[in-house]
């Protein structure tokens, strides 16, 4: 078995104070890094994603238009536009742990960390389902932001790709409480396994 950590989205524009804060957000950045201070070596990758949208565009309607009230499903306000301050890795998130970054939503939308591409090594370019098979991996736990969204999507990502997943519950911050619960239903029911960090 060879095992892989997804970081999903842990930005200051999800985290509270950004531009799609959520709560607790904050205290899932620093629950991981101390996760990864026990645990990195039990990895063979560590990756994190974020969203890095064009700052010069609605990303494919992902952002609504400047007249126009985001709808929340669909479009949303502008948030971890690419070179700003609110796309960085919130300071609580120990990055030194983290093996390969992966950039997603540049220029349109963009939930699953499959959905982007590999930033910088000999990687570089490449999506995350060609790294996953080059390393073997067959297993892989989650953490991030947010359980609703791009949490949800990557999950149902790495099953589909026929990885074996398991979710932490206690890492992870969700927009809304009936939707994060619904994704966490959905998740187990698809096949994830729903677990606590400290399972072993």
């Amino acid at each position: 078995m060879t095992k892989a950590l997804f970081i999903i989205d842990v930005q200051n524009d999800f985290t509270e104070g950004g531009a799609l804060g959520v709560d607790g957000g904050a205290a899932v950045a620093a629950d991981i890094s101390r996760y990864l201070e026990a645990h990195a070596d039990d990895y063979a990758l560590v990756i994190a994603s974020r969203d890095w949208h064009d700052p010069e565009s609605d990303n494919g309607g992902h952002f609504a238009a400047s007249d126009t009230d985001p709808d929340y499903v669909v479009t949303w306000p502008a948030h971890c536009v690419a070179g700003t301050a609110g796309a960085d890795y919130h300071p609580a998130l120990d990055l030194s742990r983290v093996t390969m970054h992966v950039k997603k939503g540049q220029g349109e939308p963009a939930y699953s960390i499959y959905d982007g591409e590999v930033e910088g090594g000999a990687s570089d370019g490449a999506g995350i389902s060609a790294v996953l098979d080059e390393y073997g991996v067959t297993e892989i736990d989650v953490a991030g932001i947010a359980t609703d969204y791009c949490v949800r999507a990557s999950v149902l990502d790495a099953i589909e790709h026929g990885r074996h997943v398991r979710v932490f519950t206690d890492l992870i911050a969700g927009v809304g409480r009936e939707s994060s619960d619904a994704a966490l239903i959905e998740m187990g029911h698809l096949g994830a396994e729903l677990s606590s960090s400290d399972a072993g």
